[in-house]
């Protein structure tokens, strides 16, 4: 068994998410994939379901499916997929887009940064090394990178990447953090596991990567999840002054000290 799966969130990815699949299986390290499918319309989990006859063996489960009743929100697809990993086993626990604006080559960089260079989670970053974004509008750019430094104002999170979707977990981490108790449900939903698992003192490092906007399929964002990342960052972080962060521990107790 792999050490390591990939959690893909799907919505509406018919068009990419066998050629995403595919090619995480073709990467020198095993990876388990587990797509998390919010019954999507276009018939996105019945490829999977036929690509598990392929690579799936009595064996050994490699493409791992969970169907939802709904859209439900990325945050939660991926607290789903993290409960999953973790109770499978699994010690490293990654997760990415299903539409190949992330790299699936630089997934083995996210894994070794955190299975032999000692990190606790490893981020693919777009701006640890200026802005490494390819086929994105300048204000979408622009958005994006202030997002970020806004973040980093507010909280001092030592991350130029805070919303980055591209990310390695040690098992540990999402062990330690109160998944249950997490708030954001979109994009936002990023930035709250990297402040968390900072603040519980874990080691966060940024890998740059060069992210590149999708070519098929379409879109999740709009403005009302800029708007839960913006107000949601002032309330999390003043939230955080009253709480303890005890590195290894998986609850958090109110504190007037």
């Amino acid at each position: 068994m792999s050490n390591a799966i990939v959690i893909i969130p799907t919505y509406k990815e018919r068009e990419n998410i066998r050629a995403i699949i595919d090619t995480v299986f073709g990467l020198a390290k095993d990876f388990h994939i587990l797509v998390v499918d919010d019954s999507s319309p276009d018939g996105t989990a019945e490829i999977v379901e036929e690509l598990q006859l392929t690579y799936n063996r009595p064996s050994e489960t490699k493409l791992h499916l969970l169907k939802r009743p709904g859209k439900l929100g990325l945050g939660t697809a991926y607290i789903t997929g993290f409960k999953y990993a973790i109770a499978a086993g699994y010690d490293y626990i990654l997760e990415m887009d299903a539409d190949f604006s992330h790299d699936p080559k630089d997934l083995v960089n996210l894994y070794l940064q955190c299975s032999e260079y000692g990190s606790d989670v490893s981020i693919g970053s777009r701006y640890a090394t200026g802005v490494n974004v390819v086929n994105w509008p300048i204000g979408r750019v622009l958005l994006s990178y202030f997002a970020s430094s806004y973040v980093r104002l507010v909280t001092s999170i030592p991350i130029r990447d805070t919303t980055a979707g591209f990310v390695c977990y040690r098992r540990t981490v999402l062990e330690t953090i109160p998944l249950d108790e997490i708030k954001f449900v979109g994009y936002a939903f990023q930035i709250e596991m990297k402040f968390l698992a900072w603040k519980f003192g874990f080691q966060l490092t940024e890998v740059p990567i060069i992210f590149t906007d999708r070519t098929k399929g379409e879109s999740k964002m709009s403005a009302g999840i800029f708007k839960e990342a913006f107000f949601g960052v002032l309330q999390m972080t003043i939230q955080s002054w009253f709480k303890k962060y005890i590195p290894g521990m998986t609850s958090q107790t109110s504190s007037a000290n």
